[in-house]
């Protein structure tokens, strides 16, 4: 059995999502450019203002545990998002089910990790994101982070392998043979 490289560490400040990106063209620069026979220069905003902070406070954080270089092959990512708890909140309520959607805030954290544990974020091939409110008024919102190297998948399932029938080459006038069921 080979030992996976792991990192895992926590960022303490109130998680903030990607959002999105929106870009527009003032009508001044529109018609300067149509003067000058040129495409129009566009402005990109972003929905979140305080994401930026935030990505530069989670790579601060992964550069100090980012002592083996880069992840070079395929990974796993852990995160959970411990959010504050609203006082007025019933306690019954068990589940952050209100806004930022927690896909945004682990899009966020992933872009944050490019280049300082990872080369790309399209190296994660298994993503767990969890986003759930502080247990404590006095807990401090936080999210906590696992990266690791990806095993092999698991011959015994074959829903993790590619199914390589699928992509058999055929003959030219020859029919694929089907499967009975299929």
């Amino acid at each position: 059995m080979t030992i996976r490289r792991r990192v895992s560490f926590e960022v303490f400040g109130i998680a903030q999502p990607k959002g999105s990106t929106k870009a527009f063209v003032p009508l001044a620069w529109a018609k300067a450019a149509v003067r000058k026979n040129q495409a129009p220069r566009a402005i990109i905003t972003h929905d979140n203002t305080r994401t930026q902070a935030w990505q530069q406070l989670v790579a601060d954080q992964a550069q100090d545990v980012a002592g083996d270089g880069l992840f070079l092959g395929a990974l796993v990512v852990t995160v959970t998002f411990i959010l504050p708890r609203p006082i007025t909140l019933p306690r019954k309520v068990r589940h952050h089910v209100t806004l930022p959607d927690v896909d945004k805030l682990a899009r966020s954290v992933l872009d944050a990790l490019t280049g300082i544990l990872y080369l790309d974020d399209k190296q994660v091939v298994d993503l767990h994101a969890r986003k759930c409110y502080a247990v404590h008024a006095a807990d401090q919102p936080r999210v906590r982070i696992t990266v690791e190297a990806a095993a092999a998948p698991d011959p015994l399932q074959p829903e993790l392998l590619a199914d390589a029938s699928l992509f058999a080459l055929e003959a030219p006038g020859e029919a694929p043979e089907r499967q009975k069921g299929a």
